[in-house]
């Protein structure tokens, strides 16, 4: 088999749970074996052959831009987007492979044939993102996009096979298979990025065949605005990150926590920045995207409409998978918009009298992805990011540190479980493996823990724990390991 032949699988799915629109279990368990073939071979282990992979996926990117923008646009009408961010992290995910032999060492092995389930918020981000740590861990890798983004899914199919290796990766056109069916097959590792529901599948169905997974689960971000903060620069930024791609993401904030204090000049500078960005009709403006199909609509619409008081916006046309920049005041916690997932431009706005009732508030709630804080006081940025638990943290910005490369990114508790990014997406798709290398010249010392156990054992161990301090550490665990056998406690031989 040719070096890289089926590194790469790419294939759309349905959505867990629902039955497939067609099935090819025959199909898929042959596709598994083709790459695990390939990983056997070794070749994908080679760093040279990673390097290669890496530099062409930035190639892909590259050349291509402008057919991704295009693909999410008729997807997501995403009007313009940098998909070459990804190149970024190709300089910092691949560290070196070589280590200094020593008496002890850890080798970080590829762990084999990895599934990679992308959502459709973010198709190419979350497809091709895990995809670099993989090739550069040295594995091969099924990439399954999402069924809702079909156009991003196809190019992701033309493209892949004729960048990653000449004669890398087993193209499928026209062929959607099942999540389950994928999950039921023994992969050595899945990653998975979309909401709690799909997300507890996917971990009861892989702990089935013990396949460890990374989980990126959406949840309720919230956005905690102090009194004390810039209210312009922070509705401008709250804006931003929530109605960015019509509210389509996991790391956007779900809801406003407010001091009281302030969520009037809050709510106007939030209609302000509205305005701002997509004008006096936000249905018009190019720089507005769609929701991705009418489910996600009529889902959000009802949790909207049943939920606080529309402040701005509101407006659903269904027809154009249209839904307005929305902000949402005299909301409470029973509310439907605050007990679901939200993946639309809803912003509701809660306020509080303290902060205290604030990290209350929060930590009440299942542990999120992302929390985020405004404030000009230092004090109570550090509290926030003290006292409660999420998967990031971020001060004054929303957003940004779920694109920093340097950082891992990942979830806590109901958000996931693992992290990637950078190094970190290297060591996701690694097995850390513990070495000790030694050698036979010291079995005069180590023949002591062989039994039989006797008074003249015992005293060349006392000796032995003498000897000097850079050996102290293998000889006391020794002699730590005989007193065991012995029953003696530790005290008695010194």
């Amino acid at each position: 088999m040719p070096c890289g032949e089926d590194l790469v699988v790419l294939c759309c799915r349905t959505r867990l749970g629902e039955p497939c629109l067609k099935t090819y279990p025959l199909e898929c368990v042959d596709l598994l074996k083709r790459a695990k073939a390939a990983f056997q071979t070794g070749c994908t282990t080679k760093e040279s052959f990673r390097l290669a992979q890496l530099e062409a996926l930035v190639r892909m990117l590259g050349e291509h831009e402008c057919d991704f923008v295009d693909a999410l646009g008729r997807d997501l009408h995403k009007v313009w987007g940098k998909v070459t961010a990804l190149c970024d992290q190709h300089a910092v995910v691949f560290p070196c492979c070589s280590t200094t032999l020593d008496d002890c060492l850890v080798v970080s092995e590829p762990l084999g044939v990895v599934l990679i389930m992308g959502t459709w918020c973010s198709p190419v981000l979350f497809c091709l993102g895990p995809l670099v740590g993989a090739i550069a861990a040295g594995n091969c890798a099924v990439i399954s996009p999402s069924e809702h983004t079909s156009h991003t899914a196809e190019l992701l199919h033309r493209l892949v096979p004729s960048y990653l290796d000449s004669v890398s990766g087993y193209k499928i056109t026209g062929k959607i298979y099942c999540s389950a069916e994928w999950l039921e097959l023994k992969f050595d590792h899945v990653f998975f990025v979309g909401n709690r529901e799909e997300g507890s599948r996917v971990a009861q169905a892989a702990a089935r065949t013990f396949t460890p997974v990374t989980l990126i689960l959406g949840g309720k971000n919230p956005c905690y605005v102090d009194q004390q903060c810039d209210i312009t620069a922070t509705a401008q930024r709250i804006a931003w990150a929530r109605f960015h791609n019509a509210g389509q993401s996991v790391v956007a904030p779900d809801y406003v926590l407010c001091h009281v204090d302030v969520k009037t000049r809050l709510v106007r500078a939030l209609k302000c920045c509205l305005m701002q960005f997509y004008g006096s009709d936000p249905r018009e403006s190019r720089s507005f995207g769609r929701m991705v199909n009418l489910e996600i609509i009529n889902r959000t619409r009802d949790m909207l409409w049943r939920s606080g008081k529309v402040a701005v916006g509101g407006q659903v046309i269904e027809a154009e998978k249209y839904i307005a920049p929305t902000i949402l005041t005299e909301v409470v916690e029973t509310d439907p918009i605050m007990q679901h997932d939200v993946f639309g431009p809803v912003l509701p706005v809660l306020t509080v009298n303290t902060l205290d009732e604030a990290i209350t508030f929060i930590n009440k709630q299942e542990k999120p992805l992302c929390v985020y804080a405004y404030s000009s006081n230092s004090k109570v940025i550090s509290r926030l990011m003290s006292e409660t638990s999420s998967g990031s943290f971020c001060s004054n910005d929303s957003v940004l540190q779920s694109v920093m490369v340097g950082l891992p990114f990942g979830g806590v508790g109901a958000s996931g479980m693992g992290s990637y990014h950078g190094r970190y997406s290297f060591d996701a798709f690694s097995h850390r493996k513990s070495c000790l290398l030694r050698g036979t010249r010291f079995e005069c010392v180590t023949y002591l823990r062989y039994p039989p156990y006797e008074d003249r054992n015992l005293s060349l161990m006392t000796w032995a724990s003498t000897l000097s301090q850079k050996s102290q550490g293998w000889c006391q665990i020794l002699i730590r390991v005989i007193l065991q056998y012995l029953q003696l406690p530790w005290r008695n031989i010194f």
